[in-house]
């Protein structure tokens, strides 16, 4: 007899085992099988890997009908099955917790680091154990690791400043005045940049970490730039702005304007938050698509980004407004901010996540790690960044 352990999608057989006998009318359920481990493949033992999905929440807004305070871990191997929650900061009796403004990780020191309105807190990603938690002046908001794992890129909370902090103990080592109301951060995969983004600006700001100052600009884009991403060679940024359902796309080299692209097909509406149609832009880290978010109607729009300007070639339904849009490092699933799983290649919704009480979980602050003989491995990006490189 041969005996086969499978972890299914969530279908009648979710999270069962089947025992494969000499069953005389197995052939439905072996093709369930087949189909299941199409898109969530059982890993190799050898390999030792745990694919984890880190969710930091309340990540939209303060809500914590949407899972709660803490940081929620989902095994992407199984069907994005809850894990277990691991505490950030403790909500007093009769206070609302903070929101929190971001997530990143880093693979050389195994820590993950979440922002709120006021605090920054360092946590060991496979114990949980919180190593820091400080206070900044101005507050904090979406922040970005340097790829050593060393440097932090702390913006204020739509401040003037960003604020460059010492990633093993917190302490702010130089300051960054832009003021541009210190919003979005992406620290580039080779270290040699450092993306800044104000909420009430239409130049970004490109930092030199080797200085931490400003050393160009790019824009000025048709409105204040929301969420943006940037390509792996460092020579383009897409930028969602104000007031367009759809994206901008700069010069990264001359500092210019190069793109306008509105979403075809779909009206601008009233937006349930972040005051702008589309809130969450997004690589594939082959660059070969670029996804973009629309929340008055509750979509994902995919633009073919091997042609300039990108191409819309088809739009995806969401549950609830699409406030970010980002990517697993493979590039095989897409983070909805609504809590939905979308296979990239089919782009078909294939899970949605739950917390431990069988309540829909959602958050714009997410990223995947993977760990391995209890050490981080790999950590990805809350931020859906190309990276195809030079």
């Amino acid at each position: 007899m041969c005996t086969m352990r499978l972890t299914l999608r969530q279908t009648g057989l979710t999270q069962t085992s089947l025992k494969q006998t000499r069953l005389p009318h197995a052939a439905p359920i072996l093709l369930a099988v087949s189909l299941a481990v199409s898109i969530f493949p059982v890993r190799t033992p050898a390999a030792a890997e745990q694919h984890l999905l880190y969710v930091a929440n309340p990540g939209t807004r303060n809500y914590v009908q949407y899972g709660g305070v803490g940081i929620l871990v989902f095994d992407i191997d199984n069907g994005y099955k809850f894990v277990r929650r691991i505490p950030t900061w403790d909500v007093p009796e009769g206070k609302e917790p903070e929101n929190v403004k971001g997530i990143a990780a880093s693979a050389k020191t195994g820590k993950v680091y979440v922002t709120s309105l006021n605090r920054m807190a360092a946590i060991d990603a496979v114990s949980g154990k919180r190593l820091w938690d400080k206070t900044y002046e101005g507050g904090c908001d979406r922040l970005a690791v340097s790829p050593d794992g060393k440097i932090l890129y702390v913006p204020q909370l739509e401040g003037p400043n960003w604020h460059v902090v010492n990633a093993a103990n917190g302490d702010v080592i130089a300051t960054i005045e832009t003021k541009s109301g210190s919003h979005n951060t992406i620290y580039s995969a080779d270290g040699e940049h450092v993306y800044l983004a104000g909420l009430k600006s239409n130049v970004l700001s490109v930092a030199d970490p080797k200085t931490h100052k400003v050393a160009s600009t790019v824009g000025p884009f048709d409105n204040v730039i929301r969420p943006f991403t940037v390509n792996g060679a460092n020579t383009m940024v897409f930028v969602n702005v104000n007031g367009l359902l759809g994206f901008e796309v700069g010069d990264l080299r001359t500092g210019k304007k190069l793109y306008h692209v509105e979403v075809e097909g779909y009206k601008q509406g009233p937006v349930k938050r972040h005051g702008c149609p589309s809130h969450g832009i997004a690589f594939t880290p082959d660059e070969k698509e670029l996804w973009v978010a629309d929340c008055a109607n509750e979509a994902i729009h995919v633009f073919d980004s091997t042609v300039m300007p990108p191409k819309q070639v088809t739009s995806i339904k969401a549950r609830d407004c699409v406030g970010w849009v980002s990517f697993s490092m493979d590039g095989r699933f897409v983070y909805s901010s609504t809590g939905e799983i979308i296979d990239a290649a089919s782009k078909k919704v294939v899970a949605a996540l739950q917390d431990e009480t069988g309540r829909q979980v959602q958050s714009e602050k997410l990223l995947d790690l993977t760990v391995a003989n209890g050490k981080v491995i790999r950590a990805g990006n809350q931020f859906g960044v190309g990276m195809k490189g030079k």
